[in-house]
């Protein structure tokens, strides 16, 4: 019998998935959370994990659930015959996924090691807004630090097109484009023009190794055909390797001022999971790098993080000089649709 903090982490991974559009993987996790599990080695592993395996923790339904689309992503024939386009029973999935439990103990094994890496390329929407915005505000060429970078396909996102109500942003020759649901004004046309670009992760990936590049587009859900495609022209068009390191050690190299330059420090869905420790030693100190910008070097950090707020994540920027707080509004967690605010209208004269 499956017990019961198992059941309960699949169930809540299985509404989130709902909720995120991917019906696919919503059944799956609720087939997990339901049904009578074979008796692997997989099933001990995850029925005895030490420490609480919801999304929220060691995310273990989705490493479960990567280490799958993986072995489907590398042609696994089982899998083909039940995982989408296929339409099949649950009966039949759940028979199936458990044959491969059962066939495929080592490589799920390794998977189940590392805790999911979900580089969603779309977050790239809200970069390119307040790229524009940065760039209409300050006249500046930008350099960016990412912290959390993953496989660094966010890194890029100036090299990217957005659509949205008609109107067109990003290069012409743009490597893909983004179609988020907007609401709210658009940015302005002024586009950014990034000078440098880095990004670190304690984990990172590498989008031109082949094993790598797999884990990029694991951890995408089978039904959502859209979120692959985008991932893999990204990764084609990838062209900086993210660092290895902690992100606040590695961010205190990156705080110098350039003159005639605005630094951009953002984070999309990252920052959240930084140690507290971390999170209040990394506020203090750009806050410190803060207080010697100038209107010729200003500084500006931006964060796509859940808030607790019950729709999706809240984007904030900080500005320096002056310490300005802006609320930018609301996103999706995977860039589906922006609830976009003017961070002018919340400027002081």
């Amino acid at each position: 019998m499956t017990p019961a903090h198992v059941a309960a982490a699949f169930a809540v991974q299985s509404a989130a998935c709902e909720s995120l559009g991917s019906p696919f993987m919503g059944r799956l996790m609720r087939l997990c959370a339901t049904r009578i599990w074979p008796d692997t080695a997989i099933t001990d592993r995850i029925f005895g994990w030490e420490g609480a395996i919801g999304p929220r923790d060691q995310s273990v339904p989705l490493r479960l659930a990567g280490a799958l689309h993986a072995l489907h992503l590398q042609g696994d024939p089982l899998l083909a015959t039940v995982y989408p386009p296929r339409q099949v029973s649950d009966d039949a999935l759940w028979e199936t996924v458990s044959q491969v439990l059962t066939a495929q103990t080592d490589k799920i094994d390794r998977w189940l090691d590392s805790a999911p890496q979900t580089n969603e390329v779309r977050r790239s929407a809200v970069l390119i807004a307040v790229g524009h915005w940065l760039a209409d505000r300050f006249g500046l060429p930008i350099r960016t630090s990412e912290l959390g970078a993953s496989g660094g396909l966010n890194l890029q996102w100036d090299l990217y097109g957005m659509d949205i109500a008609g109107q067109r942003f990003g290069p012409e020759d743009a490597a893909l484009t983004l179609t988020p649901a907007w609401q709210g004004p658009k940015p302005p046309d002024t586009p950014p023009k990034v000078i440098a670009r880095a990004g670190v992760d304690l984990n990172p990936l590498d989008p031109t190794d082949p094993a790598d590049a797999l884990r990029l587009q694991a951890y995408l859900w089978p039904d959502q055909p859209e979120r692959l495609s985008l991932t893999r022209a990204a990764i084609a068009a990838a062209g900086t390797r993210v660092e290895k390191g902690d992100a606040i050690d590695w961010l205190a190299g990156r705080l110098a001022m350039q003159d005639g330059v605005l630094h951009l420090i953002y984070s999309t869905v990252a920052w959240q999971y930084f140690p507290e420790t971390a999170k209040t030693r990394g506020t203090d100190m750009i806050a410190a790098a803060g207080a010697r910008a100038s209107p010729s070097s200003p500084l500006a950090w931006f964060g796509m993080e859940n808030d607790g707020g019950t729709r999706g994540a809240a984007l904030t920027l900080r500005l320096w000089p002056g310490d300005q707080r802006l609320a930018l509004g609301r996103a999706d967690f995977h860039g589906r649709w922006v609830a976009w605010e003017d961070p002018s209208q919340g400027m002081a004269c």
